[in-house]
């Protein structure tokens, strides 16, 4: 469970964030990783459907580390937002990055 706040973890880390904030990617943008730590990256797209005013926008918002909007607002049409998680699975032993395409 502390694998990223680890030594061995911390790089993973240190490649999302910036100014120790989450760092938001674009879609086809990537945490850069020297060629030493590179791994497989996994890519999930999740849709994010429901009622209006449920709180879609403040999860995404969130999990993604940006400071969640103060006064509801309808989101209107589709934000997309892309975030990068490292893991390392108990199962391989092996760190993987997680790439969550969230559409809110």
């Amino acid at each position: 469970p502390g694998w990223l706040l680890s030594p061995a973890g911390r790089p993973y880390l240190d490649s999302i964030l910036h100014k120790n904030q989450r760092r938001a990617f674009g879609l086809l943008e990537r945490p850069a990783l020297p060629p030493a730590l590179a791994v497989p990256t996994v890519t999930y797209k999740l849709f994010l459907a429901g009622r209006s005013g449920v709180g879609k926008t403040a999860l995404v918002a969130w999990l993604g580390g940006i400071p969640v909007p103060p006064a509801h607002h309808e989101t209107l049409g589709i934000e997309a937002t892309t975030l990068f998680w490292p893991a390392k699975p108990r199962a391989s032993g092996r760190p993987v990055l997680f790439q969550l395409h969230l559409w809110d």
